[in-house]
C-alpha cells in the first residue's frame, strides 16, 4: 500500500513555493492560496488531492503492463528521475528531448536497434575487424545514443502515458504528446498551463526537495500498479492449470465471468487515457466490444460533451483497435499500434 501524502511533508519539501507572481499563468489561479513577497504560495490540500487522483491513474496505466515516459532535462531532476525511475523499469529522458521522439517513433526505435547492433558486432568480434579509426567512430557513436536513449532501448512502443517535470521546459514533449493522444501528467508550477494536462499536480517545478517528494509518490504508485500485475499474472497462470478441471467445472467458471460486470481496460486502446475511459464508462461503453460498434461520429460526440479539452480528440482508429481486442487478436494490435503513430493512420 502507498504511503499516504501528508501535507506537512509537501510543506517541509518546499513543494508549496511558486513563481514570481508577474510570471504566473492566469489559468492557475484555482491552485494558489496567497501571494507573499511578491511570490505565489501554491494551495498543498489541492497538490495532496491533485497527487493523489494522479497516482491512481498512474497505478492502473502500469498494472495495464503499459510503459510511462518520464521527461525531466532540467539540471535538478536529472538525477532524481533517473535514480528513482530506473528502480520501477520505466524509461526516462534526462538529457535533450529528441525531436520527434513521439511522433517520429519508428526512427528513434531504429538508432535504439544500431545500438543494438554494436553491441552484437563486439561480441561476435566483427568489431575487431575494423580499422582503428573506425573502432573509434563505432565507439563514439554507441556512448552518444547510450546517453540519448539508453534509457528508452526497452520502450518497443509509444508509452502509455507521459510524466513531465516542468512542462515550459519540456513544452516539445508537451505537443507531441497532445498530437498523439498520449496522457499528460505533469509537475506544473504557478506559471504553467494546465490546460493542456490530463492530470496536474500543482507543485515547485524548480527545487529538487520538492521534485523529489513528489516522485517518491509517484513512483510508489507505479510499483503497487507492477506489483497487482504481477499477481494478477500469477493467478492467470494458476487459472491454466485449472483447465485441466472437469469440463462441468469450467462451464460453471465461463457462466460466472459472464455474469460479472467487470468492464474491459479500454486504455489498452492507442489514444485512451484513464480520463478518456472514465467518460466512455460512463456513456454506457464498458468493453471492447461496446467501443468496436460506436462509429467515429458517435465517439465525437461523447469527447466533445465532455469539454473542449476532449473534443480535439481523434477517435478515428479506436473502434478498429477495440474490434481486434474484443476477438483477442493481441499480437496484431501490438503490431498495429507499433507501426502507426498515436493510433492515428
Amino acid at each position: 500500500m502507498a504511503r499516504k501524502i501528508e501535507v506537512k511533508e509537501l510543506l517541509e519539501a518546499g513543494v508549496h513555493f511558486g513563481h514570481l507572481t508577474r510570471k504566473w499563468n492566469p489559468n492557475m489561479a484555482p491552485y494558489i492560496y496567497m501571494e507573499r513577497n511578491g511570490i505565489h504560495v501554491i494551495n498543498l490540500y489541492k497538490t495532496a488531492a491533485k497527487l493523489e487522483e494522479a497516482n491512481e491513474a498512474l497505478k492502473k496505466i502500469a498494472a495495464s503492463g503499459r510503459k510511462i515516459l518520464f521527461v525531466a532535462t532540467k539540471k535538478q531532476a536529472k538525477d532524481i528521475v533517473s535514480e528513482k525511475v530506473s528502480k520501477v523499469n520505466m524509461p526516462y529522458i534526462t538529457e535533450r528531448w529528441p525531436g520527434g521522439m513521439l511522433t517520429n517513433f519508428v526512427t528513434i526505435r531504429k538508432a535504439v536497434k544500431k545500438m543494438a547492433s554494436i553491441d552484437r558486432m563486439k561480441k561476435d568480434g566483427t568489431f575487431l575487424t575494423l580499422s582503428k579509426k573506425e573502432r573509434l567512430q563505432v565507439d563514439r557513436l554507441r556512448a552518444k545514443l547510450e546517453k540519448n536513449l539508453g534509457s528508452i532501448s526497452e520502450m518497443t512502443r509509444l508509452p502509455g502515458a507521459l510524466f513531465i517535470v516542468d512542462t515550459m521546459r519540456e513544452h516539445i514533449a508537451v505537443k507531441e504528446a497532445i498530437k498523439l493522444n498520449i496522457p499528460i501528467f505533469a509537475m506544473a508550477d504557478t506559471n504553467s498551463d494546465p490546460r493542456l494536462l490530463d492530470y496536474i499536480i500543482p507543485s515547485n517545478d524548480d527545487a529538487s526537495k520538492s521534485i523529489e517528494a513528489i516522485l517518491s509518490h509517484v513512483t510508489e504508485a507505479i510499483a503497487e500498479g507492477l506489483s497487482e500485475r504481477k499477481s494478477e499474472k500469477q493467478s492467470g497462470k494458476e487459472g491454466d492449470d485449472a483447465e485441466k478441471a472437469p469440463k462441468k467445472k469450467k462451464v460453471e467458471a465461463k457462466a460466472k465471468v459472464e455474469d460479472s460486470d467487470e468492464s474491459d481496460d479500454l486504455t489498452k486502446v492507442e489514444g485512451i487515457g484513464p480520463k478518456i475511459s472514465e467518460i466512455f464508462q460512463n456513456s454506457g461503453i464498458n468493453s471492447f466490444e461496446d467501443l468496436a460498434d460506436k462509429s467515429e461520429d458517435e465517439l465525437n460526440v461523447i469527447l466533445a460533451a465532455a469539454g473542449s479539452k476532449f473534443a480535439s480528440k481523434n477517435p478515428a482508429s479506436w473502434p478498429k483497435q477495440a474490434k481486434m481486442a474484443a476477438d483477442g487478436k493481441w499480437d496484431e494490435l501490438k503490431e498495429w499500434q507499433d507501426n502507426v503513430k498515436g493510433g492515428i493512420e
